[in-house]
């Protein structure tokens, strides 16, 4: 797992390279919220997730409910397959309140 960070003009580009699993969860909880705290409006590109488990979508609960405590803006952006599926599975697609775009080769 990788958390690639980019900051333009308080804008946090933040992309996660790799697995969001009970793995990796506490090493990318410490990144991306140190990664949101620097920022004025964060955007989580999740387009390079390539698995994700019941720890990778509590990790997203936690950067939308660290966002809205903050009052910053979150958008998560290019979710993967894997993402899709997740959200999909547990039914939560509209509560990260984003749209999620699905390709035409995506089913």
């Amino acid at each position: 797992m990788n958390v690639n960070v980019t900051n333009e003009n308080g804008i946090c580009r933040i992309g996660i390279d790799g697995e969001m699993t009970i793995y990796s969860a506490a090493q990318t909880k410490e990144e991306l919220l140190s990664a949101m705290a620097a920022c004025n409006e964060i955007e989580l590109n999740l387009a390079h997730v390539s698995e994700i488990d019941a720890a990778g979508l509590q990790l997203l609960a936690l950067a939308k409910r660290e966002a809205v405590d903050s009052n910053k803006p979150l958008h998560f952006v290019a979710h993967s397959q894997a993402v899709l599926d997740m959200l999909d599975l547990c039914n939560l697609a509209g509560v990260f309140g984003d749209p999620v775009v699905i390709s035409p080769t995506q089913h």
